[in-house]
């Protein structure tokens, strides 16, 4: 069972960028975190971050023929307007689950909407870093009915 884990704009930034929404936690501890609980579901996880939408949507075309199985993404900003990105994503035929660290419905108004929401399987959101454990689980169920991630 193969995973990808993508990450969006800023959250390379993670344990520097706003502690009060993100906590302190970095980006590699989230990765290690989501690699132990992969290693636990036997599930082989690669994780992508970057800041350039255009590889973004390159990575996310790759994964519609490299054998990704399901596909966790927190896009970050880009997940209130990339609509290239949401079309990218469109074009799987895999499971997609959409996280957040933060409560994106309980901040800033422009925030409050996702422009993937509409296309994913399920957004877990407001959990910290839980977020990305939570969403790794789900998608296991969802690659494998009937298994409890």
């Amino acid at each position: 069972m193969n995973i990808l884990v993508l990450h969006g704009i800023n959250l390379n930034l993670f344990g520097q960028r706003d502690p009060a929404q993100y906590g302190s936690i970095t980006l590699a501890e989230i990765d290690a975190r989501l690699q132990a609980l992969g290693r636990e579901l036997g599930v082989d996880l690669s994780c992508f971050q970057t800041n350039h939408e255009g590889d973004m949507v390159e990575r996310i075309h790759r994964a519609h023929t490299d054998g990704t199985d399901a596909v966790l993404i927190n896009a970050g900003a880009w997940t209130h307007y990339s609509y290239g990105i949401r079309d990218a994503i469109a074009i799987l035929r895999i499971p997609v689950v959409e996280v957040h660290m933060s409560n994106i419905h309980a901040r800033e108004a422009f925030r409050h909407e996702s422009v993937l929401a509409p296309i994913v399987r399920g957004q877990i959101c407001g959990f910290g870093a839980d977020s990305y454990l939570l969403g790794l689980r789900a998608a296991v169920g969802l690659i494998t009915p009937g298994v409890q991630g």
